[in-house]
C-alpha cells in the first residue's frame, strides 16, 4: 500500500463536521480541546503511516489511517470540527532526532496559533540543554513515547529533563501503557518510580494507560498533577483487545477533573465522531463531559487567559 500523503487535498465530509460540532454545541461549549493529535515533518509522517500500513509489530493488526491527507487539509478538518486547540505530538526513536523535531514543531506552532507549542526529548547527553531551550521558547506540552523510543523514564540522562519540567510545570503527554503491544519499559511500575522521585511532575497519561487502566487511574487520583487522556479508549477498535473494565467505570466520575479528550488524529482507524460518541455514551453526565471535552484542558493550558 502506498503510504505517501496524497498530492491533492482530500476534503472530508461536511456531514461529519456537523456531527462533531453537534456534540459540543449540545453541551453549550465553545468547542473542543484535543490534546493528542499528530503533526510531523512530512518524511516522518510518511514513515509513521507506512508502519501502520504494514501492521508492524507495535500495531499487530490492520490499522487504516482515516485522515490521511495533506497537512493543510488536516488542519482545516480540525478547525471545521470546532477544535479550539490541539497538539503536534512528535517523538524520536533514536538519538540526535528530538532537537530537530522540536525545531519543526516550533515553526509549526508559529504558523498555527491554535496549536499548542509542542516539543519532545530522548535520553541523550544534550537532552537537558535542548529541553531548557524549548521551555524558554514557550513550549506548552511535551511528548514522551516510552514504547516507540524504547527507553526507561528513569534513565539518568533524563534526570535534568524531568527536574526542569517539574519546575516549569509544562505537561508531558506520555505513552507509557503497554498497548497496543508491551515494550521493555511500559507499564505502571516505571511511572510509579518516576512519580516517587518527581511527585509534582505534570503528566498526561496517554490512552488512559491502556491496557493497565486501573493503576494509571490510581495515579491520577493520587497525584495532583497527573491527568489521563481518552485517546482511543472506549472505542470499538480498542475494546476488541483492551476493553476498559466495567468495574472501573464508576470511578470515572471521581476523576472528572483529571481526564482530557484526545483523539490520535489523524492516525485513527475510525471516524472522529466515534471517538466523541463513545465518551458521551459512558453515561457519566453532561458536566463531566464538559470537563473532559473542554474545561479541564482549557484550565491546564490556560486557554481562557489568551
Amino acid at each position: 500500500m502506498n503510504s505517501a500523503v496524497p498530492e491533492s487535498p482530500v476534503p472530508f465530509s461536511s456531514h461529519e463536521a456537523e456531527r462533531v460540532r453537534a456534540v459540543w454545541q449540545d453541551l453549550d461549549l465553545p468547542g473542543i480541546v484535543d490534546v493528542h493529535t499528530h503533526f510531523m515533518p512530512r518524511p516522518v509522517m510518511d514513515k509513521v503511516w507506512a508502519y501502520f500500513d504494514s501492521a508492524g509489530p507495535l500495531v499487530g493488526r490492520e490499522w487504516p489511517i482515516t485522515y490521511r491527507a495533506d497537512e493543510d487539509v488536516r488542519v482545516s478538518t480540525l478547525r471545521d470540527f470546532g477544535v479550539r486547540a490541539y497538539s503536534s505530538l512528535v517523538y524520536p526513536h533514536k538519538p540526535d532526532m528530538a532537537e530537530w523535531l522540536n525545531g519543526w514543531a516550533n515553526d509549526f506552532a508559529a504558523h498555527h496559533e491554535d496549536c499548542l507549542h509542542t516539543a519532545t526529548f530522548y535520553p541523550e547527553e544534550s537532552a537537558a540543554a535542548y529541553v531548557s531551550r524549548a521551555i524558554q521558547a514557550g513550549t506548552r506540552v511535551f511528548k514522551s513515547h516510552i514504547q516507540v523510543g524504547d527507553y526507561s523514564p528513569m534513565d539518568s540522562l533524563l534526570d535534568g529533563v524531568w527536574s526542569q519540567i517539574a519546575d516549569a510545570q509544562v505537561p508531558v503527554i506520555i505513552h507509557c501503557g503497554s498497548g497496543p503491544a508491551p515494550g521493555h519499559h511500559t507499564g505502571p511500575e516505571p511511572i510509579r518510580a518516576l512519580l516517587h522521585r518527581f511527585p509534582s511532575l505534570p503528566l498526561i497519561i496517554a490512552h488512559m494507560g491502556m491496557p493497565e487502566y486501573e493503576p494509571f487511574l490510581d495515579f491520577a487520583l493520587e497525584y495532583p498533577n497527573v491527568h489521563l487522556d481518552t485517546t482511543m479508549a472506549f472505542t470499538d477498535f480498542a475494546e476488541e483487545n483492551a476493553p476498559f473494565p466495567d468495574g472501573l467505570r464508576s470511578r470515572l466520575a471521581d476523576a472528572g477533573d483529571k481526564i482530557l479528550f484526545g483523539s490520535d488524529f489523524p492516525n485513527i482507524p475510525y471516524g472522529y465522531t466515534h471517538a466523541l460518541e463513545v465518551i458521551t455514551g459512558l453515561g457519566v453526565g453532561d458536566d463531566w463531559l464538559r470537563n473532559v471535552f473542554y474545561r479541564n484542558a482549557a484550565r491546564l493550558f490556560r486557554l481562557e487567559e489568551q
